[in-house]
């Protein structure tokens, strides 16, 4: 029999990975201590093919997490009501156990930019991504997380810290948030803060999925370390320990591991998150 008893129930406090097509039969085979999987929803939006047939597969063994990169929560602009509406049909079918997005901005006008963008926190701006994150929320039916964003700059117009800017998103709309916690770690150090205040002060009680992941070390013209969210290497030791001290506060939360570009074999992304699972075990 079928088990589908995880559909639209929390994920499962274990590790969990970005599902790419390679790795299906991987997955169904020897999944190791994975749980859960992330898609991404706009790679999953047409009307049929092999990866609507995959993902159908796996979702009677595995829970599910749709990850949006194309809602742009933080443009000017109203969001794109027909990509609302097939992120909806989506989200109807799958019955994800989870569903977030991410605090930034990506269209301008009609155009599509290929980048999230960050943007000032401000009190104009917190009413503006509050209204979206309510919109989204009232379309859906479900609980939206919202996920922290690497900032590569500081903006003059900002008036609010980050982790304020986002407690005071969860007060307006009751959403949840996802820590990405390598995202803490580029951030911190391109803005040159502490990447453990950064997790001090973050409402960690809205946390309902953790994501850690590799990044690309370069420098600025002036020399200094600037940090890359490529999700194309193995995650860094000093993220590892940033993850445990984040479970500490958290407790036990989903942990994905994200490898979106220059993907490895499966048993590389396996002992990734394998060593996700013992960082949760402790």
């Amino acid at each position: 029999m079928l088990d589908t008893s995880h559909r639209d129930k929390p994920l499962p406090n274990a590790p969990g990975v970005g599902y790419k097509p390679q790795h299906f039969s991987d997955l169904q085979a020897d999944p190791g201590p994975v749980r859960w999987i992330e898609v991404h929803a706009e790679n999953y939006m047409g009307d049929g093919g092999r990866p609507l047939a995959q993902l159908a597969a796996l979702v009677e063994k595995f829970a599910v997490s749709i990850h949006g990169v194309g809602l742009s929560i933080g443009g000017e602009g109203p969001l794109d009501s027909a990509h609302l509406t097939r992120l909806k049909r989506l989200c109807d079918w799958i019955k994800p156990a989870s569903f977030s997005e991410h605090l930034a901005w990506s269209t301008h006008g009609s155009e599509f930019l290929n980048d999230l963008l960050p943007l000032p926190y401000t009190p104009t701006t917190l009413r503006r991504v509050a209204d979206h994150i309510n919109q989204v929320q009232d379309v859906l039916g479900r609980k939206m997380l919202l996920e922290n964003p690497s900032s590569y700059l500081a903006f003059t117009q900002s008036t609010i810290a980050e982790t304020d800017f986002l407690a005071e998103l969860t007060h307006r709309t009751s959403c949840g948030l996802l820590l990405d916690v390598n995202n803490v770690f580029v951030s911190s150090t391109n803005l040159n803060l502490s990447a453990q205040a950064y997790i001090d002060s973050f409402p960690t009680d809205k946390v309902g999925e953790i994501h850690v992941g590799g990044h690309d070390t370069d420098h600025d013209d002036h020399g200094a370390p600037l940090l890359i969210d490529s999700h194309g290497k193995a995650v860094v030791d000093p993220v590892w320990n940033l993850l445990d001290y984040t479970l500490s506060q958290t407790g036990p939360t989903p942990v994905l591991v994200e490898w979106d570009n220059d993907v490895p074999d499966w048993p590389t992304l396996r002992a990734e998150a394998s060593r996700a699972a013992r960082a949760l075990a402790a």
